[in-house]
């Protein structure tokens, strides 16, 4: 049965939501608070990771964190802000953070990613425009304990069926061809892929608009019209809208657009920074990773996008932190010595947030407190990477058919 559905968020989650849910016959609106013009789906790296299973909320890394802290150019920053909200992510996180907690989410995020991947090729069949390949990813090191951390994390992905090559320093340069490359080593995900985000939305966006998706840009959500168990309607400074079931798909600013719906959801956004450099020197050609400072490096045709940092703040800070982004160039040059490259000015650097749950693994499910509600939300770094199959399973909630996979780890908890 045909409903019609209002999906707030205009980013990539909520746009690919609109595209399935149009799909199948919805009749969909999207509201966006932004012009839907520059939000993280457009600033980030691009890549379409199913090697990434193994979620931010993992043993170690709140350890790591502290040391980071420390750093003013590290990759990692939790801003100090006196809230209870900080407070309560930081212990959830903390909690989270066991081999328990990783050992029963890998599989569920292998199957997200590997259903991700599989809706990619599909779109690829159809439309060459947003640069989708598949190159795979180089995770580069330069030092023996990174190494080791990320061999068995390559170990582990293996039995998960991805496809891994080991690499020494010989061999790294043998697949990087477009410039020198200084590194111990590294892991190669063969299964991994890239796209350009810019490009895709646009496709997006132009697909959605032939099914009949109506796009509300600069529109914000003032509040709920409620009725007990269900929502009747959003209200808007252009009018109240009524729907049959509503999407939550606002990224960072989901946890503050539930509080209206008294609905709690530990979520805070990762600020990170990227900034493109145009081919008129040897630049890399292979999607890589700079492990020591979580650099991410995308060929986007006649641009490298180099992208870092995850800053947990608030999303009123929009300031750009020069050290880190002088950590970001500084990484660069260690790995690609042969790279002439200036720190960019402000003006030229991009800066988004990405929605970062305690558990570091994604919300998809139909709300415990309204029937009529999806909530989608909280991907993190890998929104982009995720976010067909995500449009897909929320389609399918929608419609009360059978989910395409297991999706019970994707709840609040």
């Amino acid at each position: 049965m045909s409903k019609k559905v209002v999906v707030i968020g205009g980013g990539v989650i909520g746009l690919c939501s609109a595209y399935y849910l149009a799909k199948e016959g919805h009749q969909v609106v999207v509201i966006d608070k932004t012009d839907m013009l520059d939000g993280a789906s457009y600033g980030n790296a691009g890549m379409i990771v199913p090697s990434h299973i193994i979620p931010l909320a993992q043993p170690g890394v709140i350890q790591k964190g502290i040391k980071w802290m420390f750093n003013a150019k590290s990759p990692f920053y939790v801003k100090p802000k006196a809230s209870l909200e900080l407070v309560n992510w930081l212990y959830q996180f903390y909690k989270n953070s066991t081999q328990t907690h990783v050992n029963n989410s890998m599989q569920h995020l292998k199957n997200l990613s590997f259903l991700s991947k599989a809706l990619y090729q599909e779109f690829a069949k159809t439309n060459k425009n947003f640069l989708y390949q598949e190159k795979g990813l180089l995770m580069l090191y330069q030092n023996e304990k990174t190494g080791e951390e990320e061999l068995k994390t390559a170990k582990i992905a293996q039995q998960f069926g991805v496809n891994v090559d080991i690499l020494d320093n010989k061999q790294v340069q043998n697949i990087e061809k477009g410039t020198t490359v200084h590194a111990l080593g590294a892991v190669h995900y063969k299964t991994d892929a890239h796209l350009s985000p810019h490009l895709f939305l646009k496709f997006l966006k132009e697909e959605v608009l032939k099914m009949k998706v109506k796009l509300l840009a600069n529109t914000e959500i003032i509040d709920f019209k409620l009725n007990h168990t269900s929502i009747q309607e959003v209200k808007t400074p252009i009018g109240s809208i009524k729907a049959d079931s509503f999407v939550m798909a606002a990224g960072s600013w989901s946890s503050q657009l539930l509080k209206k719906l008294e609905i709690k959801l530990a979520l805070l956004p990762g600020k990170g920074y990227s900034f493109d450099v145009s081919r008129t020197q040897n630049l890399p050609s292979v999607p890589a990773i700079l492990c020591e400072g979580k650099v991410a490096v995308t060929p986007l045709n006649a641009t490298v996008r180099f992208g870092g940092t995850l800053e947990i703040t608030t999303t009123n800070d929009k300031k750009i932190n020069l050290k880190r982004l002088l950590g970001i160039v500084e990484n660069i040059h260690s790995f690609y010595p042969d790279i002439n490259l200036q720190t960019p000015t402000k003006e030229k650097v991009w800066t988004g947030f990405r929605p970062c749950t305690s558990s570091g693994l994604p919300i998809i499910e139909q709300s415990k407190k309204f029937n009529n509600l999806i909530i989608s939300t909280g991907h993190a770094m890998m929104g982009l990477s995720l976010a067909p199959a995500t449009g897909k399973l929320v389609s399918e909630l929608v419609s009360n058919t059978k989910t395409s996979i297991d999706i019970s780890a994707f709840k609040i908890k």
